[in-house]
């Protein structure tokens, strides 16, 4: 029986391990995705987990830049879709065929990498609502090159190589690869997170004037996490366009997908890395289950239900569903905990005590 002392005002037998039950729900969590698809071998319900765990890795990989920085990009989709378009042309181009395509991604990571850096240097000069819109005239601008330029294939957009793989466990790869693109995302964000770096991100978020003054260098940290989070973001576009077996210009630079990415963070929890990925478990199986309804489907009343969710949690959950959670635990746990009584003087009269006025004030005479 430990003989450790307990904290003061906790309540006896309610003393639990909290890194142990961390590291077990992590461990249960572990077991529960990767037994998935072996469980549920119906392609329909493999289906939900597969783009769950595409949008987990976006918004994950948005939430390393516009998460720890505060600047809101709206122009995810450029890197998402030149992913997709970097994959597709390569393919075509090089006669590459089967599951050789799958070596083209570090290609479209790349791809993603390289467009984030005139991106990045030209929105990254200027601060809140005007970086937004800079972000969403890159997207137009991306969108109507998808459409104009013939190597995209213009409006008709661009087919995927045949994949030979059986009809029932067709999605199974795919869902490994995405729940791959997954875990390293949230590695990366979790390394970012514990890291001189991300500190250095989330002071450029608090104040960004005096990060510099501290000796930041705002630009290159900021340019730095931009080109991190498009690269993850077009590595998972491509991974999305061979799954779906084709890209177009309004699907591969989608502005919903944008906005859906920024619903997601906020609900789960902005800035968070957990709340990033509740936020997309939610989310995107909502979706996809809205759109097979007779109700929602063929028009526009499923978008109409998230714009709903969204003005919802920016109006009575801002914090998201994450924070909100902690803080809601943190108040159940110390709720009728005894008050820490103000350290005194060894041998002092509480009735002779100060009287409030005189406290942080000068001392007048020695000590009695």
């Amino acid at each position: 029986m430990s003989n450790a002392p307990r904290r003061p005002g906790a309540a006896p037998g309610l003393a639990f391990n909290v890194p142990a039950l961390k590291g077990a729900g992590l461990l249960a969590l572990i077991a529960i995705v990767i037994a998935f698809p072996q469980v549920y071998t119906n392609p329909a319900v493999t289906n939900y987990g597969v783009f769950a765990l595409i949008y987990i890795t976006a918004t994950s990989g948005w939430n390393i830049f516009s998460g720890n920085t505060g600047y809101i990009s709206l122009g995810q989709a450029v890197f998402y879709g030149s992913g997709a378009y970097a994959m597709g042309i390569a393919a075509r181009d090089w006669n590459i065929s089967g599951t050789t395509v799958f070596a083209l991604l570090p290609l479209s990571m790349a791809v993603g990498a390289v467009i984030a850096v005139p991106f990045g240097l030209v929105a990254l000069r200027v601060r809140r609502h005007t970086f937004i819109v800079i972000t969403i005239a890159f997207f137009f601008i991306f969108q109507q090159m998808a459409f104009n330029f013939s190597f995209t294939g213009g409006s008709s957009g661009l087919g995927s190589p045949f994949l030979n793989w059986p009809g029932a466990s067709y999605n199974t790869p795919f869902y490994y690869i995405a729940l791959a693109f997954a875990a390293g995302t949230v590695a990366i964000a979790w390394l970012v997170r514990r890291s001189r770096f991300g500190l250095q991100l989330r002071a450029i978020r608090d104040d960004e004037d005096r990060a510099r003054g501290l000796g930041v260098r705002a630009m290159r940290v900021k340019l730095s996490a931009f080109v991190i989070s498009g690269a993850i973001t077009a590595g998972i576009g491509a991974v999305w366009f061979y799954y779906i077996n084709q890209v177009e210009p309004q699907t591969g630079f989608d502005p919903l997908f944008d906005l859906t990415l920024v619903l997601m963070a906020f609900l789960g929890g902005y800035g968070s890395i957990s709340g990033a990925v509740l936020g997309a478990l939610i989310i995107e199986p909502l979706t996809l289950w809205l759109n097979t309804q007779p109700a929602f489907s063929g028009g526009s009343l499923s978008e109409i239900l998230l714009g709903g969710i969204f003005l919802v949690v920016v109006l009575f959950l801002p914090r998201g569903i994450i924070p909100t959670g902690g803080e809601i635990m943190t108040r159940l746990r110390t709720r009728g905990r005894a008050a820490v009584a103000p350290a005194t003087t060894t041998g002092s009269n509480p009735r002779t005590a100060p009287a409030p006025s005189s406290i942080g004030g000068g001392v007048s005479g020695g000590a009695q």
